[in-house]
């Protein structure tokens, strides 16, 4: 990844008669990157992905591809600068009446190509993708994962120097969307694609992007590397998406109003300490653990958990103390005394 950036949205507004969709936003996309825009239901990422490639003109500001204005293109330059930028979806979008195939022929046969050169270019793109058994299969033969991937394979047939994927694992269970992910961050590792993931599940920005912008009610309220968000969530949004996919590990509800529960987090050199032993060992001092679980942020092992501190703020400040010092982030959750 480098530091020359390929997106520069600033200040993009998009509206929809009396609704704003997405409100002043500014925000650099790096080449070569895995970028994630997370946000719950209704947050405006979408159209703010759509804002990308010029599929949604902006009400105002400007999206900036490669120094070029969208905005400023006639439609015959942003037809061709769509081709440096594809686009995945949930629902795969493919013709179910044709092969694997043709499917993934699809953008070369519209482009013009020669015959021969599309057949061999859809080819190889299903070898990328690990699908070349299946050229002659129909969608309705194969698998959610695999018709995921036939999308993919049809995505990158125009060699494109962006990939757009608007909640691309959205319909898929968690082993295929593994699998997915992994097969992305490949394609951006070997073939140096930059890709800009939309998704609202934490797990999936977890798992391979680099960065991630969150996204709330249209603004753009936090942007940073994935894993100083996750370990030192600064918004309240942040902390919910954070917490979705904690499988009730943390049940920071009603049942434990009237007591200080805070979030402590181990980066991957001291998530197999056994540090609440310490903290008792070397303080004398003990939390109540409410819940616990670990994750894997950029290919590193985090562990978090959800304790209760005590009421007494001497005993409180020297936990706090200790685990700082010990290399271990602690963030207030909730405070209901």
């Amino acid at each position: 990844m480098s530091n020359e950036t390929i997106y520069s949205l600033k200040n993009v507004t998009k509206s929809f008669g009396e609704l704003t969709a997405v409100n002043d936003i500014s925000l650099d996309i790096r080449r070569g990157e895995i970028f994630g825009i997370i946000g719950m239901s209704g947050a405006g990422k979408s159209t703010l992905v759509r804002t990308l490639n010029g599929l949604e003109s902006v009400s105002s500001g400007k999206v900036e591809f490669e120094g070029k204005d969208l905005a400023g293109l006639s439609e015959k330059e942003l037809n061709s600068l769509r081709h440096s930028i594809a686009m995945i979806f949930q629902n795969f979008n493919l013709l179910s009446q044709k092969t694997v195939l043709d499917n993934v022929v699809l953008p070369l046969k519209i482009s013009g190509k020669d015959k021969a050169e599309q057949k061999q270019k859809a080819l190889e793109m299903l070898k990328v993708v690990g699908l070349e058994s299946k050229a002659k299969a129909y969608p309705r033969q194969l698998s959610g994962g695999q018709k995921q991937r036939v999308a993919i394979a049809r995505a990158l047939t125009m060699d494109p120097k962006v990939l757009l994927c608007d909640e691309a694992t959205s319909a898929l269970d968690p082993k295929i969307t593994e699998d997915i992910l992994k097969l992305l961050k490949s394609i951006n590792e070997t073939l140096g694609i930059t890709i800009v993931i939309i998704t609202h599940e934490m797990r999936v920005i977890e798992k391979i992007c680099d960065r991630v912008g969150i996204i709330d009610e249209g603004r753009l309220v936090e942007t940073g590397p994935v894993s100083e968000v996750f370990t030192n969530p600064k918004t309240d949004i942040a902390k919910r998406l954070i917490f979705a996919d904690r499988d009730e590990a943390f049940p920071v509800d009603e049942e434990f109003r009237g007591k200080k529960i805070a979030r402590i987090v181990f980066d991957g050199t001291t998530s197999t300490e056994p540090i609440v032993c310490r903290l008792t060992k070397e303080t004398g001092l003990t939390v109540s653990i409410l819940g616990a679980n670990t994750r894997s942020v950029g290919g590193i092992g985090y562990g978090q958990m959800i304790i209760e501190l005590p009421k007494d703020r001497t005993e409180e400040e020297r936990i706090t103390e200790f685990f700082v010092k010990n290399g271990v982030k602690v963030t207030e959750v909730s405070d209901n005394g």
